[in-house]
């Protein structure tokens, strides 16, 4: 399955969209948007994962990855409406205690086009 990956920034911030299945296949194309998204140097950035229908472990060590390199330029990074599969890997890895999980996108980052 494909993966896509929407970034949207905004006064620092950063919401990125993620659509498909992140794995072994997937993960390279996430790793590249992060280290482009990354160099641009957001203070903080929330992961949309409204629309991931899987994710293994390649696809949570890329996550971790860029939580790790925000931490290291001060940043944070957040994981916001991950569906209920998802959500039982971050329970039974106990990354849902790593990251900071919404359950909705921040209001914040639901800004409509134009404003």
């Amino acid at each position: 399955m494909e993966l896509k990956v929407s970034t949207r920034s905004h006064a620092g911030c950063a919401l990125v969209a993620i659509t498909g299945e992140i794995d072994l296949y997937t993960a390279p194309h996430l790793q590249a948007e992060f280290t482009r998204l990354l160099q641009q140097g957001p203070s903080r950035v929330v992961i949309d994962m409204s629309a991931v229908d899987f994710c293994d472990s390649t696809g949570m060590n890329v996550l971790l990855s860029a939580l790790k390199r925000m931490k290291e330029q001060g940043g944070t990074l957040e994981v916001a409406s991950p569906r209920p599969a998802v959500r039982k890997i971050l329970q039974v890895t106990g990354l849902d205690s790593v990251f900071t999980v919404h359950d909705e996108v921040p209001a914040e980052f639901l800004i409509t086009e134009g404003s």
